[in-house]
């Protein structure tokens, strides 16, 4: 079962930008005459979609809101985030992503984005990297359901169905697939879709992330996708 496909997230493992995000949703809060509250946040958030986030806050504090009116929160916050996005440079991002890109495009492996961020700020970010065109896919929160969000297994299954829809002859199989991930969230949700799953403690100390993931590594720039040719080798050849 050899390995075939990279799956990344990307708020938290590309970008450095949860403290950003966090940023924008308590003003979105106090602007809608709430209190953050910094556990709440963490709870909600991280890993998750703006919308599962936005929506468990409020739901937490005794708003309901409509789907109209979350939408209308969710824009103002994009449009935030992009504004941000343009007076920052360098971007945040995080070290070892040039040297894992290169291995990968190195052993041929498909490339995509799986994550609970818009498209457009997935987009954006591309556009500033010089890697960005070789992402091969993205899913974002704009291609789930409304309130579809990690821990949920959904976004890696659409991103093996499409990369199949791409590639006839890939015959990809979540076994097949490496999600990389920041988030209790995100692991979880690889894991729901079968997909193995490096952690990365970016977000989470070492420990709590090796609990969860497959492998564990402090930084990007430790990956070495070579240590996990055993692995793959070894599902290949486990009897049916």
């Amino acid at each position: 079962m050899a390995l075939k496909a990279v799956l990344l997230d990307f708020n938290g493992l590309i970008i450095n930008d949860e403290a950003i995000h966090e940023r924008l949703i308590e003003e979105l809060l106090l602007e809608e005459n709430l209190r953050p509250n910094p556990q709440d946040l963490e709870e909600c958030c991280l890993g998750r979609s703006d919308a599962a986030c936005l929506s468990d806050l409020l739901a937490r504090q005794g708003r309901v809101v409509s789907d109209t009116y979350l939408e209308k929160l969710l824009n103002r916050k994009a449009a935030r985030y992009l504004e941000v996005l343009a007076g920052l440079n360098p971007l945040p991002l995080y070290p070892g992503l040039d040297d894992l890109i290169y291995q990968i495009r190195a052993a041929q492996l498909k490339l995509a984005i799986v994550s609970g961020a818009r498209r457009s700020e997935i987009e954006t970010v591309l556009s500033l990297v010089h890697w960005g065109e070789h992402v091969g896919l993205i899913i974002s929160a704009d291609d789930l359901a409304p309130g579809v969000s990690k821990p949920a297994p959904d976004g890696y299954l659409l991103a093996i169905e499409r990369l199949n829809q791409q590639f006839g002859d890939l015959a990809l199989c979540p076994a097949n697939c490496l999600a990389v991930e920041d988030s209790f969230a995100g692991i979880e949700a690889a894991k729901r879709a079968g997909v193995p799953v490096l952690g990365v403690a970016h977000t989470y100390p070492y420990q709590m992330i090796h609990r969860r993931a497959t492998w564990v590594i402090d930084h990007l720039y430790e990956l070495n996708l070579d240590w996990l040719n055993p692995y793959y080798s070894l599902e290949t050849n486990k009897p049916n």
